[in-house]
């Protein structure tokens, strides 16, 4: 297995070493040098990917299409070409049927340099997501970049058929800045940084089912973790009956632990054991711990 750290890593070298060797086909890749319309005008810096490599490859011998986000290059923000990449990539995928689309997802929301072109961008990402699945193609989003998957993209990777994430991955709709901005210290305090682990970080999203898969931060873990969600997505569908019964856990979730102010206070409710030292544990034992007691008894 491939120890590199996920987090540390490019996205290229996530992509390249999470894929079989030597089986990635890049679409619009940096030498054809599609750039955003818009930083230019700014005068800000552009790069010849516009922050995203797209394209077809293998994973465990299965045909995919893939996408890697570049934390890099403006915390992975997405703007109008870089949405329009990732959308693209998923409307092909109905003509070409892969067994999958595999979202390799680092970004901190929507381009604020862009507004308006960034924000549609994403909205249409949302909607190519939802078309993959609804035609039989499941989509896996894999979170573990030092930038995490806040904002659009945080709505982006729970839209998918399954979310895999590390320990040191994070995931929310919004960030921890802008949640103090909008609502002061008193509500979260982002300074606060094992405060902001337990919250948005991938033991406590696994523990609330927001993640179906959790792993160490390891390329090779992501890899095998990946191959597996693929081949346990035989019939993936979207219906009205599954968003009712989410719903319902989502209302039971804000029933029993609503008025808990610190993810640890729910893990203790949840009965996980030695709750104040979970931070503590590694993979393998974390898990073990979790079976049995995951929100919406997954």
């Amino acid at each position: 297995m491939n120890n590199s750290s996920y987090q540390e890593a490019s996205a290229r070298e996530r992509l390249l070493q999470l894929v079989d060797a030597g089986s990635f086909e890049e679409l619009i890749g940096p030498a054809q040098r599609v750039v955003s319309p818009h930083l230019g005008q700014l005068n800000a810096p552009v790069a010849f990917d516009d922050g995203v490599a797209i394209g077809r490859a293998r994973l465990g011998g299965m045909p995919v299409f893939i996408a890697a986000q570049e934390g890099g290059f403006m915390g992975g923000a997405v703007g109008e070409v870089h949405g329009a990449k990732l959308t693209g990539l998923l409307r092909r995928a109905l003509d070409e049927r892969p067994q999958a689309v595999v979202l390799l997802i680092e970004s901190g929301g929507v381009r604020l340099h862009e507004a308006n072109a960034g924000l549609i961008a994403v909205a249409e990402v949302m909607r190519a997501v939802l078309e993959a699945r609804a035609d039989g193609i499941p989509v896996i989003a894999l979170v573990g970049g030092a930038n995490g998957a806040f904002g659009g993209m945080g709505i982006v990777a729970r839209c998918t058929n399954a979310v895999i994430m590390s320990e040191e991955a994070r995931l929310s709709m919004s960030g921890p800045e802008v949640i103090e901005t909008a609502n002061g210290v008193e509500e979260f305090d982002s300074r606060d940084r094992a405060l902001v682990w337990r919250t948005t970080g991938g033991k406590h999203r696994y523990l609330m089912g927001d993640c179906q898969a959790i792993v160490p931060d390891a390329i090779g873990a992501f890899r095998a973790a990946a191959i597996e969600a693929i081949a346990q997505q035989s019939a993936p569908e979207l219906t009205l009956q599954a968003l009712e019964q989410e719903q319902a856990m989502l209302t039971e979730r804000i029933a029993r632990y609503g008025a808990l102010s610190d993810p640890a206070d729910i893990w203790t409710e949840m009965g996980m054991p030695d709750a104040a030292n979970i931070a503590m544990l590694e993979i393998a034992p974390f898990k073990a711990a979790a079976a049995g007691r995951r929100a919406g008894g997954q």
